[in-house]
């Protein structure tokens, strides 16, 4: 058995990237340029596509990349997952100090890798890369390390012209219009995530952070009908990774939306990616001029809001409670007077008006000197997606 006391870190440094399996490009493309205003810096090479069968480009915003892959026939790696899934992340992808020690970790602990570790060089460095089975579903981990690699990754290389989102800067590295700075955190829906939660602590080497249980309706005079989950964070305290994740909670388990996920995704995976900004308020009144839809806040929310503000301790806010209601910002905080803001993007099916898009969505967050993540502002958006999945 590991001796959880002397595990040592694998020496991760940042989530660098999430590898999007998708059925339509040109659809990402829209979505990520014209609508989150993200950059698309680098596409595929002809003998990448031609070896792998898939079609990617990669957006970029601030230290948020995201891979989108499209098959290109039968055979490749985006054709086998959406063969089984709508659209959804099919790896996450983990930038490390040492790969050699990573994967001597990883192997140590029962991790099982599903290839050796991959070298590459270009006329800046070298690009050492291993990948490995985990139990959220079939999205993969992958590790790299980056010494003076120019290029994103092998295969995926600089567009000559980056083209900008609306509004952002052909080639920004420091960010595009809407301020999107990195992943906050990863969230993912299970049927039952105890396996998930030792394989963190166990393998990845992450701890627990937070957790929470709840049913969003009272069971005793709603027969029938409401949404339970319990939900624990694990975080890997020297980089500050954080995944949620999530199991339906009885009584009402098949009906709780954590398994209609399941149940849509066709298999454990990741629900959300959460998105950090610098302003929130005037990152989503942006996202809404561009057409971008958010999951709803009843008016009940704010019409307390203030009242819960200082039960928590929070008190005063920078920010008009006017302004959040009119843009359907959410709010939760500690009893040190710092808090978060936060809002959630409608599900991809329902932006796009697709099934086959798939139950994955953005977080965008902006965080106020709380670290945690708001059980207040949970309960909201669990109910939040009860009501999409009902108009459903």
């Amino acid at each position: 058995m590991t001796d959880m006391s002397t595990l040592a870190p694998l020496g991760i440094t940042r989530i660098d990237s999430l590898h999007y399996y998708v059925h339509d490009l040109a659809r990402s493309r829209r979505f990520y340029t014209e609508m989150l205003d993200f950059a698309e810096v680098a596409r595929s090479t002809d003998e990448m596509e031609s070896s792998g069968r898939q079609r990617s480009a990669l957006f970029r915003a601030g230290d948020c990349a995201i891979l989108c892959s499209a098959p290109i026939g039968e055979g490749g790696r985006a054709w086998r997952y959406l063969r089984k899934h709508p659209d959804g992340v099919g790896a996450i992808v983990f930038e490390v100090e040492d790969i050699e020690r990573c994967f001597r970790l990883l192997e140590e602990r029962g991790g099982t890798p599903i290839d050796e570790i991959q070298r590459h060089e270009d006329d800046g460095g070298t690009f050492a890369t291993f990948s490995i089975t985990t139990p959220f579903g079939d999205t993969t981990f992958r590790f790299l390390e980056r010494r003076g690699y120019r290029a994103f990754a092998p295969g995926i290389v600089p567009i000559a012209v980056p083209d900008p989102g609306a509004g952002g800067s052909a080639g920004s590295s420091a960010g595009n219009a809407l301020g999107f700075r990195a992943f906050d955190h990863v969230t993912s829906n299970f049927q039952t995530m105890k396996p998930t939660l030792l394989w963190l602590e166990h393998v990845m080497g992450f701890e627990r952070y937070w957790e929470i249980e709840f049913h969003t309706s009272d069971v005793a005079e709603q027969e029938g009908k409401g949404s339970g989950l319990r939900s624990a964070v694990m975080w890997e305290p020297r980089s500050g990774v954080k995944f949620a994740n999530n199991e339906p909670y009885r009584p009402y388990f098949k009906q709780s939306q954590i398994n209609v996920f399941v149940e849509d995704h066709r298999g454990d995976g990741v629900q959300h990616a959460a998105l950090s900004v610098g302003d929130i308020v005037a990152a989503v009144r942006a996202l809404r001029a561009r057409g971008v839809s958010f999951m709803p806040t009843p008016a009940a929310y704010y019409d307390m809001l203030p009242e819960r503000l200082a039960r928590l301790g929070v008190g005063a806010i920078d920010e008009p409670i006017a302004t959040l209601r009119e843009l359907g910002i959410l709010v939760d905080g500690a009893r040190d007077k710092s808090y978060l803001l936060q809002i959630f993007l409608e599900e991809s099916a329902d932006l796009y008006g697709d099934p086959a898009a798939g139950p994955f969505f953005f977080e965008i967050i902006q965080r106020k000197g709380d670290p945690g993540f708001g059980a207040g502002n949970f309960r909201a958006l669990f109910e939040s997606i009860e009501r999409q999945q009902e108009k459903g």
